[in-house]
């Protein structure tokens, strides 16, 4: 090999090797520190986010996906019964990009949802969590910790993570 192509092959290992690891240490660690904007445009803090010590669920969707409108239009229709149940707290990022943000708030008040709703048009939360394709669903505990997560969506997958959910509640009222 040339000089070039052994120093190349080793920019790309190192690279790779830096958002692994990067990946790995907020999977199971608190949320990133990441800048993300509501439908307002305001600015939030991801590693910010909290729902009292109650565990969050993060979708991350697109409004060119429709596996993901699938999903959060299924999940919107028990939301509700889901947080009566549970205390959860739904966020849907987008990540749709710049040319395309400025439809995701007309779309979401299309359709109703009762969620909260976050655009990362740059994908930094998208790599900072190492998400490749939509929909990709995490869940956070109560502390904030990634303790679950699924790619892709098939009719029913909202029940796996009710049930994730439910599973995540009813331990952290054991260890009461």
């Amino acid at each position: 090999m040339t000089k070039a192509i052994r120093f190349f092959t080793f920019l790309s290992l190192s690279l790779l090797a830096f958002y692994s690891i990067d990946a790995a240490e907020t999977t199971g660690g608190g949320l990133p520190s990441v800048e993300l904007k509501n439908l307002k445009g305001e600015k939030i803090d991801f590693a910010s986010l909290s729902n009292d010590g109650k565990p969050m669920v993060i979708n991350f969707w697109a409004t060119w996906c429709k596996p993901c409108i699938n999903e959060l239009n299924n999940i919107d229709e028990i939301y509700e019964d889901w947080q009566q149940e549970t205390g959860i707290k739904l966020i849907a990022v987008s990540i749709d990009d710049s040319r395309n943000v400025r439809r995701v708030a007309p779309f979401v008040k299309g359709r109703g949802w009762d969620f909260e709703v976050l655009t990362d048009e740059n994908s930094d939360l998208r790599r900072a969590l190492n998400i490749n394709n939509p929909p990709h669903t995490l869940l956070v505990d109560g502390d904030g910790k990634i303790v679950w997560e699924h790619n892709g969506y098939m009719p029913g997958d909202e029940d796996e993570l009710y049930d994730k959910i439910i599973e995540l509640v009813n331990n952290k009222n054991a260890d009461k």
